[in-house]
């Protein structure tokens, strides 16, 4: 695995992979070459760069704060920590149906109106802020309203990979490191492609892994977008996952699920 030398050396990387100049992504990002020379040559990015390279990159900012250590401000975080459990159980509900009713999963949370955040979002279990690759995408994953738990079920259920629980706060706290398998398997639910993290966290894949199944994409655009739902919001949304399932314990209450 290669060292970690900051986001500079991250950054550097990914450009090499990508063939993309400094200037090339100084012109994308509006900003100038000489700022992101600097990045690279092993300057701290600030707020407004870390803002401007993500959608420059095709990359979401929480996951740039996160690769450059730095905290991530609560306008990037989830809206409601107490929604993790709900998310959790819609999209591994949603692992099992057919692509129409992930569909109709992801209509519902993009037509739920936006709450207001009532208090900032806090890791739980908190990680180091620069613990290198493992903590990088575990904690990634924990900004997307995942714990240990969670992160284990949604892996489990979308993709080859089942471990404990406790074995994503080992590979959080890096004293188990990433395999070629496990970064394919969280570049799935992070909606990253796979060769690009392996690039980013610098352990190096055998071959070009394939796409990932459907299943796997669906999940992790579900994922994503549940980031900005209140725990009642996500309640109603998994309570319809589960009645496509044709769960009964559901009682039929999905009818009245609508924004």
């Amino acid at each position: 695995m290669m060292e970690n030398r900051g986001f500079g050396a991250v950054l550097e990387r990914l450009l090499d992979h990508r063939m993309l100049s400094a200037q090339a992504l100084a012109d994308r990002a509006g900003s100038t070459g000489d700022e992101v020379r600097a990045v690279l040559a092993g300057k701290s990015p600030s707020e407004v760069m870390l803002r401007l390279l993500a959608p420059a990159l095709d990359f979401h900012a929480v996951d740039l704060f996160i690769l450059a250590g730095w905290a991530v401000p609560d306008d990037l975080a989830p809206l409601d920590a107490t929604a993790a459990k709900w998310s959790t159980r819609i999209v591994t509900d949603a692992a099992r149906l057919p692509e129409t009713g992930r569909r109709e999963l992801l209509q519902l949370i993009r037509s739920l109106p936006q709450e207001e955040r009532r208090a900032g979002f806090v890791l739980k279990p908190p990680m180091s802020l620069t613990g290198g690759p493992g903590a990088w995408v575990v904690r990634m994953l924990q900004y997307r309203n995942l714990n240990w738990m969670g992160i284990a079920k949604t892996l489990a259920s979308a993709t080859p990979t089942y471990l404990s629980a406790a074995t994503y706060g080992v590979i959080g706290s890096g004293r188990q490191e990433l395999t070629p398998r496990l970064v394919t398997d969280f570049a799935a639910l992070l909606g990253i492609d796979a060769c690009e993290l392996a690039v980013v966290t610098g352990v190096p894949l055998r071959q070009v892994p394939p796409p990932p199944s459907a299943e796997a994409a669906d999940v992790a655009e579900l994922l994503w977008e549940a980031r900005r739902l209140s725990a009642v919001q996500a309640r109603h949304v998994s309570e319809l996952a589960r009645a496509l399932r044709g769960d009964p314990t559901t009682g039929g209450s999905s009818a009245s699920l609508g924004p």
